[in-house]
């Protein structure tokens, strides 16, 4: 399996870094970046990795990740186009980009090439990430097993309708920024309190780290949780009294439909 990523931004290297985990002395994952320098230092901590460029990753790898800002995939792909369409088995292109369809990276590419439109978040890195993900009619039991195999190690691979993807992608992609703010803020007020920074973060860290793991593993709904916490009368009570009179679930809806509402402008080219 030769595994391609064209763009080596934050996305881009998290995925990279979680298929290395699952990479055979038989695999090879090649990077492309428009910066060569970033593709190097990338391959630099990963195994079965090697520096190449877009023409050759389009030519030789039997999956390929397109890591680009949804404004530059339309360029990209008609730059690549002739290089996709004449291989004599069909690469399955993976789409990251924020916005953009399956059906619109094949009407980029000019051909219906098999397409796996993907919404990851960055701790996948670590394979504590969300991969949600869709494929379209023409992609194999077996390109689906490989994908399956090589990104194991992301952490859950949900399959959705492409319809929910950009939803699922503001939720799970966007979110992971919301709770380091909520972790940064928890460890401010820790600091606030006497604590050094640095047990301060640990703290926040690990508290949200074991709250995420018990709403997992309970099967309770986060209310139940909740107020399985808050004592009558008690300190946890008033801290989530605080928090509602700043209208902290308002400012979180408000963050996700924020984030929803921007990925639908990303495809154009002045989408940032």
């Amino acid at each position: 399996m030769k595994l391609g990523f064209i763009g080596c931004g934050n996305m881009g290297s998290a995925m990279a870094a979680a298929a290395a985990k699952a990479c055979t002395e038989n695999d090879e994952i090649y990077l492309s970046n428009r910066t060569r320098q970033k593709a190097e230092a990338l391959a630099e901590t990963l195994p079965h990795a090697v520096v190449s460029d877009n023409e050759t990753v389009a030519a030789v790898c039997n999956q390929i990740v397109l890591g680009v800002k949804p404004g530059m995939l339309a360029a990209l792909l008609a730059s690549l186009r002739e290089t996709l369409v004449a291989r004599e088995e069909s690469p399955v292109l993976i789409n990251m980009a924020a916005g953009v369809s399956s059906a619109m990276v094949q009407e980029m590419v000019g051909a219906p090439l098999p397409v796996i439109t993907v919404k990851p978040n960055t701790p996948v890195c670590v394979g504590a990430g969300v991969v949600a993900y869709n494929t379209t009619e023409n992609v194999s039991e077996a390109d689906l097993a490989e994908f399956s195999r090589l990104f194991a190690h992301a952490g859950l691979l949900i399959p959705l309708p492409e319809s929910l993807l950009d939803a699922a992608g503001a939720l799970s992609g966007c979110g992971p920024a919301f709770v380091y703010l909520f972790i940064g803020a928890l460890a401010d007020g820790g600091v606030a309190m006497g604590l050094p920074r640095g047990t301060a973060q640990q703290l926040a860290a690990l508290t949200v780290l074991g709250s995420g793991k018990m709403a997992l593993e309970s099967g309770e709904h986060p209310e139940a949780l909740k107020d399985a916490v808050c004592s009558p009368a008690g300190s946890t009570i008033a801290g989530v009294a605080a928090l509602e009179r700043g209208a902290f679930r308002g400012t979180v809806l408000d963050a996700l439909s924020a984030s929803f509402e921007k990925t639908k402008t990303l495809a154009s080219p002045n989408g940032k």
